[in-house]
Parts: structure tokens; sequence; C-alpha cells
């Protein structure tokens, strides 16, 4: 019986897939025409099946040699005479299954520099279309050994036309990082040094390399095709259509989260195929440990630069314009956390800034929330009698909340607090609501409508669901605008109740919160100001 897999590669007559061959029919396209390129996408985001299934997929003209360098050791770039006979040696390896006499030919102890490696591929490249493969290419990213073979590689592609010359059709190389920057990377990393030869500029060892566009995040549609599957097994009555969407609308599609999520519906909820399954699966997700999210954590915790982007984004609320040439920006997007708001998510296009998707907002939110100091100033303030208040017989009252949140704040927090209060006052609210839901419900921040003077909170608890929009006061006719804008989402949620929080750091305000129900064309909109 086939079953949903989340570790390594998926296999068709093993696992249950997303029908990903128009994917590789365009990735065909890039191989007919002998270009080479990096297939650089964050981690568990079925780089290594999508070259698995390429393998599969071409035609016999071909012949494919595919390869990993993840766990080959150090001593296969210790120097280029060990870098070449390793190659030749992993290449002859993968060969054998399928062709003993050609396989042997690429094995020859001679061969001890790169130039003597040209001119062997040279022989063994002639009246062949060699499409060779190389997955988690960037586990060798800081060796200058690797860096001379990818100059290889290019000079050979820069003649490939010549008589004589002869070289692969095309080259593919997968992993997190963009392998075409890597000469840049080891220089900045103090661990190449760049040679007279090579002057003030000098090329990057892969900008031969075609960018690669082809977009390997799963549409709702594809979703479906693996849901099909599944239901042709199970028989299980879900809405096949229905449930596609729901996943999609918290994973947009990245590979791991939309198999983990239908892995905890199929295994651990008793089949539940229901909207109410999916949001279970994502209260596990957002609660488990994995190697994607100990990955989030490690770079938050690593990269200045990378914390202070993703928290003014999220948190604070600015707008950013999608620009690949910000290093911060190209950084954060090579490891999936962002994409324009036009959908891309690979380098070049324009537009908004925004999370991936609403599992990593999530994720990153509560992140935030534990590491900011002036929380604990709220945690004794989320008692658990105030949780089982708020949260009374599995219904959340969100109004109580809102209140509770507003005596607390102006019993807790003082004029000194104010510079910080005005830039971090949202993530409090956060914190403090975190508490609340947890367990039984969860939050997360729209960040396709978020700008400094907005920020829209979904609460999904139970089969409720809640939205809260917190402003920061900008003046009477802002505030107005504040009502229309929630009024356009509760229309958009097919929502009759809004709510609305509002942060007010007028100097001459007195110290005390508002708190009023206000009807509005048909729709009821409870507001706060703090």
């Amino acid at each position: 019986m086939k079953r949903f897999n989340v570790t390594g590669l998926c296999i068709k007559e093993k696992h249950y897939m997303v029908d990903i061959s128009g994917k590789i029919s365009k990735i065909m396209t890039l191989v007919d025409k002998g270009h080479y390129f990096t297939i650089n996408r964050a981690r568990q985001y079925g780089k290594t099946t999508t070259l698995y299934e390429l393998e599969k997929s071409l035609p016999e003209e071909y012949t494919c040699i595919s390869l990993s360098f993840e766990g080959v050791g150090e001593t296969m770039f210790s120097c280029p005479e060990a870098f070449c006979q390793r190659f030749l040696m992993h290449v002859s390896d993968f060969l054998e299954h399928t062709d003993n006499d050609y396989a042997a030919q690429w094995l020859d102890e001679t061969i001890t520099d790169f130039d003597l490696l040209n001119r062997h591929l040279n022989k063994l490249c002639k009246d062949r279309k060699i499409v060779l493969m190389i997955d988690e290419v960037d586990q060798t990213s800081n060796n200058r050994v690797f860096v001379h073979f990818l100059g290889m590689l290019r000079a050979k592609y820069l003649t490939r036309d010549r008589t004589g010359s002869y070289t692969f059709q095309s080259v593919i190389l997968a992993g997190v990082y963009d392998i075409r920057n890597i000469k840049l990377k080891l220089i900045n990393e103090g661990v190449y040094a760049k040679q007279v030869e090579e002057g003030k500029l000098y090329n990057s060892p892969w900008n031969i390399a075609v960018n690669f566009t082809v977009d390997m995040s799963f549409a709702p549609d594809e979703i479906s095709s693996m849901l099909i599957a599944y239901e042709a097994d199970h028989e299980s009555g879900m809405d096949i259509a229905r449930i596609s969407e729901e996943i999609y609308k918290y994973t947009s599609g990245y590979p791991f989260l939309v198999s983990r999520i239908c892995q905890c519906i199929d295994e651990e909820f008793e089949q539940d195929w229901t909207i109410k399954g999916v949001q279970e699966a994502v209260k596990v997700i957002l609660s488990e440990k994995s190697v994607l999210f100990d990955d989030v954590s490690k770079n938050l915790e690593n990269n200045n630069e990378v914390y202070d982007f993703l928290y003014s984004l999220l948190i604070v609320g600015e707008s950013k314009d999608y620009i690949s040439d910000n290093p911060v920006i190209e950084l954060c997007s090579m490891y999936g956390y962002i994409k324009s708001r036009n959908g891309a998510d690979w380098p070049g296009k324009t537009g908004p800034v925004v999370i991936t998707n609403k599992i990593f907002e999530m994720r990153m939110s509560y992140y935030f929330c534990s590491k900011d100091k002036n929380v604990s100033r709220l945690d004794s303030a989320c008692s658990r009698k105030l949780s089982q208040e708020v949260a009374r017989g599995g219904v959340f009252d969100m109004e109580l909340c809102l209140r509770k949140f507003a005596e607390h704040y102006r019993e807790i927090f003082t004029e000194k607090d104010m510079p910080f209060l005005e830039r971090h006052g949202r993530l409090l609210f956060l914190s403090y609501l975190k508490p609340l839901v947890n367990g039984q419900g969860f939050y997360h921040i729209e960040s396709e409508f978020t700008d400094l003077r907005r920020m829209d909170v979904v609460v999904d608890f139970g089969a409720d669901q809640f939205i809260i929009e917190m402003k920061l006061w900008k003046g009477e006719a802002a505030q107005e605008k504040a009502y229309e804008q929630l009024l356009g989402y509760m229309d958009k949620k097919n929502m009759e109740k809004g709510y609305l929080l509002t942060f007010d750091f007028r100097k001459e305000k007195a110290r005390e919160f508002s708190s009023e129900w206000t009807r509005i064309n048909g729709k009821d909109i409870f507001e706060v100001i703090v």
C-alpha cells in the first residue's frame, strides 16, 4: 500500500505523489537546448525527487549520469587528483548498472589534474548526449577544488562547438545555495585567494548557467492529482478540490508541508479529510521539531540581517519591494522564506515581499514572540484561569480576550515604554494571544495585507474563525479607512463579526483604553483602543 513520504526520495510505486510531469516537461526543454543550469530551492523542496523523475523521463538518445555530493567526505576535495579520481569512480559506479563497457572507460588512474580530465572527457563525450546531474552540490560550496572543476566545465561549455571539443549536453546542479556566486562567497569567507591574473573583475565559475524559472511549488490542481490517487485506494469521500485548496491556503504549495499535512491526516487523524482535519494537521506541524524548522531557527539565530529583515516585515509591518540584487532578500528567498506578492519563488521578479506561506508566518511569529524580553512582562497576565475564561467550553471569547489585553497593557506598561511599543507593540498582542489559543487553535498574520499602518491577524479556534486588524493611530481619517479595510476583508472571508485593535501613542492621550461594538453595513466590529 502506498503512503505519504516526507523524508528523502519519493517514488511513484511506493508513495503518493503530486503529478509533476508538467514541470519535468519544462526542464526537458532546457536539456534539449543544451543548457546548463542550477536548481536552487529551499530545503525539502523536492529537488532530489525532481532529478529522479527527470532521469526516468530522459529519452534513449541521452546518457544520464546522476550523482550526489552528500556524504562523500572531505577526501574527495583535498586536491585535484583526489577529486578527479573520485569523480570518475562515482560516474563509473553509476553507469555500470546500465552499460558496463562504457562505465569501465571512465576509469583511468593517469588522470591527476583538471587538464587531463578535460582531455579525458573529450573522448568520453564524443558521439553521446550526456546529461550530468549533481545533487546536494552546495555540500562542497566552501571548497576551492570544486571551484576549479566548475571552471573546467565552463571552459568546455564555451568551446564545445569547436571541432574536436566535446563535453556534456547539459549539466544540472541542485542545492540550496546558488553555485553561481560560489567564488565571491569563498573570497568573503577568506578561503579563496583571488589570483593576480583575475584582476579587479573575475568570471563566476558558473555564469554560463541559464536562469531556472520552473515553479516547483504545488498549485491546488497539482495537489489534487495526489489526492485523486489516494482516493482511488481509500474511498474516503473527501471533497478533493476543497481539501486541495485548504492545504494550499496554509502551505502555498511548499512540497514538504503539503506532504506532511497529508501524512498527518492519513496516519494520525484517522483519515479525517475535512477542513478540521487540515487544521489539526497544521497544529501538529506548528508544534513539532523538524529539519526544516530547525534550519529556520538556526538561520534566524546566526544571521542578524535575516532576523531583522523578517522581523520588520512580519511583526513591524514594513513594506519592502522584492529587489533580488539586495543580498538579504536574495538570501531569504534562497532559504524559501519570502517571495514577491505576484507568487514568484525565484529571484528576478518584482513586487512587494511577503512570507512564503502561512505556516512559515506562524512559526516565525511564534519564534519572535519567544525571543522578545518584553514579552515576559505579559506572561503572568496570561494565567491558566484567564485561559479558561477566554476559551470556556471550547469556545473562544475574542471580545473578552481584547478587553483583558487592554487592561493588562495599561497596568504593565508606562510612558517610558512608548518608544518600544510604538514599533513593537503588536508583537505584545501576538505574544499575549498565543498561550490563550495554544493547543486548541492557532493564529496567522495575513502578510499580504500587512504594512506599517495595519496588520491583519486571523485566529482559528475549533470551528470558529476571528479576524483582528491591528493598527497604529494615524488620525480620524485613517481610522475610518481602517473600518473600510476591515469590512472589505470580512466580506472576502464571509464573516459577520470583526475586531479592531488600535495602538494610540499620542502624548496627550490619557492612560486608558476604550472598547465598543459598532455596526456598519450590516456587520459588527468590536474596537479596542489602547
